[in-house]
């Protein structure tokens, strides 16, 4: 596997810190201010984009009015109700997303593919009670644990959902930049290089991000915190000059009022108005950086009075400019605050871009871990703050497909477009599981869970709808981008998953094992040999095939499994889990890591920690079968790790026959053309090149 070594430290999100944010609201207070940087840049920005990229055409102030009412009440049932209130609530070990909540469904029911699920006993004691519920299983979650095909199903809408926010990572840099950069050309008519500034602005941005967010990421709260405060200001001028009762449209009637006059053309300028909750999935995806409450108290009085105001303030200017709608932004800013608005908006533009690439490269590393995704190199930026990565590969690609954007679409509008399909689907799916949640682990009842999913379906659905109407004009760039990933993501599992049950089904048992050793050609050599397998249950097939042409084994040999569990962070004590096997010489060892773990240990760092834990096992446990005292044990130990080191891995591929179904061939074929092009798994535990061996055999499909 393509991994780094885990730290111990906790993580401000992970429920075994929970305890430090009891400590007052004034801590709460200071996270609240954090987010601001983090996790509302692209929701609090969504001003810059959300006019200029509808195509209305002579809209009136009933127009104007209607559209007014539409974002409000988007932004309070969206915003507040579904997430503020509800999906803040099903956290996966102080995780959010996508991700955590299919995570969450696993880990409590046998819905996953993953050979380990369970959470640890010394987990969230509220994730514990919710598995003693889970216990009675309802009849959605035994149907779940039937159906292989509805378990698939499931597994590519969550694969989906995080490939959306992976577009995400794409489309806002592009669309928040741009649109900031527009502010030139009100001023200045005759600037035509809007599209070209843009561009290297963001190649900047790009080729920074291997320095690490924490460099600057003290300016990222001022700046935002600047930018949510002085645009609701300039709102509360704008509506009290030119429209001061534009708060009678939070009756709904404008919204029924809107759709009866414009129909059609109503329904599709949905696919820019949704572009005002842009960014609402952060609250939930960037959870475990912060705590639900912090989140919470930024977004009910920070964030989402700043939105209301601020949409109310252009919206009440737009109603006496009706035309000024391409740009509806800066035209709505007075003249004296015009420049150091247009700072304001290009820096919160680049830390909006920012948040949202550090989300992907987070989203990328979850998916590397659990093995979702072909290694890529993942690299912590900080010591302190072990959810900082930066992914080389990841990077670059995002940089092309940002620049491109703004090279290739140049309008906002057409951006928006394809903006508009990434956010809504995100939250669609947030939406689909969310409900899985709540009938299969909440227990909550059936009326009011299917009350929720209606009335969000139905929201949601409109929206999804209207964005599809934009699918040629924008929309099939993000949708691509999601299938593409998709695919690759669903390819790799398939293909890993296809080599574990190969494993398992011709695992190398202890019997068999001893009787190799106890063959006179067999010899045992000296040296502590690492041979790294990916089941637990028995020894990997490439054992006897290692075995049979090498006829060797060294003396100390340890079988060495990276498991990587479905809960955020293992509890340090139960990192290493190391056990004799019966064989004099012989162990298992079982590296456990959660999805949000790092890996920053070198290859020396690791051999040491590992046979620590060993000899910390053979001190404690005597080894009454072998009749060997400790003492004799641990000095053999030691005796072989001085003779050398060795780290034995298989290098195995598919011998795909012509008995193998269709759908096989292209999967396993295609896992193959990725396996071979990707990071191998030795090189980030820092093995050194001459310590390394790797076993080549054939799996047959």
């Amino acid at each position: 596997m393509d991994r780094e070594i885990a730290p111990t430290l906790p993580r401000n999100g992970d429920a075994s810190s929970s305890n430090k944010y009891r400590g007052g609201w004034w801590r709460d207070i200071m996270l609240a201010y954090r987010t601001l940087g983090v996790v509302f840049g692209g929701l609090v920005t969504s001003p810059l984009y959300v006019y200029p990229s509808m195509n209305l055409n002579s809209p009136t102030e009933e127009d104007y009015l209607g559209i007014f009412s539409i974002m409000f009440w988007t932004l309070t049932l969206i915003g507040v109700v579904k997430y503020v209130c509800i999906a803040l609530n099903a956290d996966d070990q102080g995780e959010g997303g996508t991700f955590a909540l299919y995570s969450l469904l696993c880990r409590q029911t046998n819905i996953g593919f993953l050979p380990t699920k369970r959470m640890s006993s010394s987990g969230d004691p509220s994730l514990i009670n919710q598995s003693t519920l889970a216990e009675k299983e309802s009849k959605l979650a035994t149907f779940l644990e039937k159906s292989i095909t509805a378990r698939r199903i499931l597994l590519f809408i969550a694969m989906l959902g995080m490939c959306m926010l992976i577009g995400d990572g794409i489309l806002t840099p592009a669309i928040s930049v741009l649109s900031a950069m527009d502010g030139l050309q009100v001023p200045f008519p005759s600037v035509a290089a809007v599209e070209a500034l843009s561009a290297v602005i963001l190649l900047a941005l790009f080729l920074l991000q291997k320095k690490g967010t924490s460099r600057v990421s003290f300016l990222f709260s001022p700046i935002m915190a600047s930018w949510t405060f002085t645009t609701p200001m300039i709102g509360i001028y704008s509506f009290l000059r030119y429209y001061p009762s534009i708060f009678k449209t939070v009756s709904p009637h404008y919204i029924v009022g809107f759709f009866l006059r414009n129909g059609k053309r109503g329904w599709q300028l949905l696919g820019g108005t949704v572009l005002c909750i842009t960014g609402a999935e952060a609250m939930f995806a960037d959870l475990g950086h912060f705590n639900k409450r912090s989140i919470q108290m930024a977004f009910l009085f920070t964030i989402y009075p700043s939105l209301v105001l601020t949409y109310a303030g252009q919206t009440a200017y737009l109603i006496k400019n009706p035309n000024d709608h391409s740009d509806g932004f800066y035209k709505f800013v007075p003249n004296p605050v015009y420049w150091p608005m247009f700072v304001i908006a290009t820096l919160a533009a680049i830390v909006a871009s920012q948040s949202l690439i550090s989300a992907t490269f987070s989203v990328i590393k979850q998916s590397v871990v659990l093995d979702y995704f072909p290694r890529v190199k993942v690299v912590h930026t900080s010591q302190h703050k072990e959810g900082e990565v930066y992914s080389p590969e990841i990077n670059y690609i995002l940089m092309c497909l940002c620049v491109g954007v703004v090279l290739g679409f140049g309008d906002g509008e057409d951006i928006g477009n394809a903006f508009g399909v990434v956010v809504i689907l995100v939250m669609f799916i947030t939406t689909i599981l969310l409900t899985l949640v709540m009938i299969i682990i909440w227990r909550t009842p059936i009326i009011l869970a299917g009350l929720y999913f209606v009335s969000f379906s139905i929201l949601e659905g409109a929206y999804v709808s209207a964005v599809m109407t934009k699918f040629i004009k924008g929309g099939w760039l993000p949708f691509a981008v999601s299938i593409i990933l998709a695919f690759i993501m669903f390819g790799w599992y398939y293909g890993r998953q296809k080599k574990v049950e190969y494993e398992m089904s011709n695992k190398i048992t202890l019997e068999c094992l001893a009787e190799l050793l106890s063959r006179s050609e067999i010899q045992r050599v000296p040296g502590l040999c690492f041979f790294y397998s990916n089941i637990q249950d028995g020894l990997t097939p490439i054992l006897g095939h290692y075995i049979q042409n090498v006829r060797s084994l060294h003396k100390v040999t340890i079988f060495t499994t990276l498991q990587y569990l479905l809960v955020a962070k293992v509890a340090p004590n139960e990192r290493i889990i190391v056990k004799r096997l019966g064989i004099h010489g012989v162990y298992s060892c079982i590296v456990q890591y959660g999805y949000a773990d790092s890996f920053t240990l070198e290859g020396d760092d690791f051999v040491a920690q590992i046979t620590s834990s060993l000899r910390a096992y053979i001190e404690r446990n005597l080894d009454e079968q072998l009749h060997i005292s400790d003492e004799e044990e641990i000095s053999d130990l030691e005796e072989a790790k001085s003779a050398g080191v060795v780290h034995v891995r298989g290098k195995t591929r598919f011998h795909i026959g012509k008995e193998a179904g269709w759908s096989d061939k292209i999967l396993l074929r295609f896992y193959e053309f990725l396996h071979s092009n990707c990071r191998s798994a030795l090189p980030t535990l820092g093995v050194p090149l001459q310590q390394r061996m790797e076993i080549g055999m054939l799996y047959k499909a």
